[in-house]
């Protein structure tokens, strides 16, 4: 989705108001908050569906 809008995670991070630790843990696939999953929806313009997945065991 950051490609299809012409973004990096820098840009997303500053336009999103997230901390660097945020965009680390989104890397390795831990936890964040439903606030910073908010706060990225709202920069992208998506659902949330857009950018989570669920994996089931």
């Amino acid at each position: 989705m950051l490609i299809e809008k012409k973004m990096n995670k820098t840009v997303l991070k500053d336009q999103a108001g997230l901390t660097f630790n945020t965009l680390a843990r989104l890397g390795k696939r831990q936890p964040v908050n439903l606030e910073s999953l908010y706060k990225i929806c709202k920069c992208l313009n998506c659902n949330i569906g857009d950018i989570v997945e669920f994996e089931f065991e």
